[in-house]
């Protein structure tokens, strides 16, 4: 396995484009699965996770090809197979999105139950209540979901949960009810952007949906579906990260296709903290202050503060002036990171599902380990501020969501080698 060898100090300066939104890309090739025809991605970034969606597709009968100007097609031609093994679904979570599509397309599907970062409990059970709801028979069977069902029927269907609306199941649910006979309304729904952008690519195949982007989604089912071009929305979690770059290093950054509207609560806390962030054509210009403010976080639905930008603001207050509080509302547990951060020389204290960080600590150099793709992200932003050599080690986490992200930001100054795991050592 790789580590990351970081010289702290760089100050980032410098241009990037943000890639397309790995969270929307992977629901939107799983939504391929209901389509008759071709249908063509654009702007799917090159991670790892993708990789692992598009190897699943193949399984599950589907032509995919990476074309030459970037864009990924994607056809099914052979609906034989319906099970999704745990061997490729242990490796994400968000595989657990061709489970709507296969069940209204091809009447029958086997899932096994899915994998992805350790950050804490996730069940698919609201999943599974509202494929029930729309029809399926579903049992649970040697780690696997089994789902039959005929034609869908619409239904009224209720997504909360305890921690709120689900992303994933909502992006079930919405699929599979595009096939379904009647209409299906859904309560609760997830408004994050890349429900809304699967929803415009459902909708570009012939689906009739409204109200996505809102609590509550109306779905008419349709007959058939056919394939579609679509463009994947720019990464938000990226772009929230790369901004948090360029103010942990006292830098000012350029960064282009940056949807700012679906940033606006990080935005926000990036400008109480003393961020500069200014909109700049398609994208935003991010500069630091001489002084960072504390502040307090607590993470919540969209369009609340995104719960995948957590770790990486954690970070960055561990050099502001005064206490802040950060309060995590989805993922009660997710903070594997804390442990990782303190041996860096941040003081933080976690009281349950909240953490109190005294700030205006040195960060300095020290060997550290990745737990999930986001605290890598962390791990990285306070390695290019801490005094010293950090070396962060299990880096295959940040390769699932950031593609080659040491040499993105080595080109705007970081000093970052990857390096094997036993040299590193």
């Amino acid at each position: 396995m790789d580590s990351f060898v970081i010289e702290g100090g760089s100050r980032l300066r410098g241009s990037l484009r943000i890639a397309g939104s790995k969270n929307a890309a992977l629901p939107v090739m799983a939504a391929a699965l209901l389509a008759g025809g071709k249908s063509l991605i654009e702007d799917i970034p090159n991670l790892q996770d993708i990789r692992s969606q598009i190897e699943l597709l193949k399984l599950l009968g589907c032509r995919v090809e990476r074309r030459a100007d970037g864009k990924l097609e994607i056809e099914v031609i052979d609906e034989t197979s319906s099970h999704a093994p745990y061997d490729v679904v242990r490796k994400m979570r968000a595989s657990i999105c061709v489970l709507g599509p296969l069940l209204a397309k091809r009447g029958h599907v086997r899932v096994s139950m899915p994998g992805g970062c350790a950050i804490g409990d996730r069940p698919v059970d609201i999943h599974l209540r509202g494929l029930r709801a729309l029809g399926a028979t579903i049992e649970l069977e040697g780690g696997d979901i089994i789902a039959h069902a005929g034609r869908l029927h619409g239904a009224e269907v209720f997504l909360g949960g305890n921690f709120g609306s689900t992303v994933l199941g909502t992006a079930n649910v919405m699929s599979a009810a595009t096939l379904a006979e009647g209409t299906t309304v859904i309560e609760c729904a997830a408004c994050e952007p890349e429900i809304l952008d699967l929803a415009n690519y459902l909708n570009a195949m012939g689906a009739n949906i409204t109200g996505h982007g809102t609590p509550r989604i109306t779905v008419e089912g349709v007959a058939a579906l056919h394939g579609a071009e679509h463009r994947i929305i720019p990464d938000r979690i990226e772009a929230g990260t790369f901004m948090v770059a360029a103010a942990i290093s006292n830098g000012e950054l350029n960064l282009d296709n940056v949807r700012i509207d679906h940033l606006m609560a990080a935005v926000d806390k990036l400008r109480s903290i003393g961020v500069i962030v200014e909109k700049s054509g398609g994208g935003v210009t991010v500069a630091s202050a001489r002084r960072l403010e504390a502040a307090i976080i607590t993470t919540q639905p969209y369009p609340g503060f995104p719960t995948d930008l957590q770790a990486q603001f954690m970070a960055l207050l561990a050099m502001a002036n005064g206490n802040s509080i950060v309060s995590e509302k989805i993922f009660p547990d997710r903070f594997m990171h804390v442990a990782e951060l303190t041996r860096l020389g941040a003081r933080m204290h976690r009281e349950g599902a909240t953490v109190i960080i005294e700030g205006e600590q040195q960060l300095i150099g020290a060997p550290v380990m990745a737990s999930d793709l986001r605290a890598s992200a962390a791990l990285v932003l306070a390695g290019l501020a801490a005094r010293g050599t950090t070396t962060i080690n299990r880096v295959y986490h940040i390769d699932r969501g950031y593609e080659k992200i040491e040499e993105r930001l080595n080109s705007l100054g970081a000093k970052i080698k990857r390096v094997d795991q036993s040299d590193a050592e």
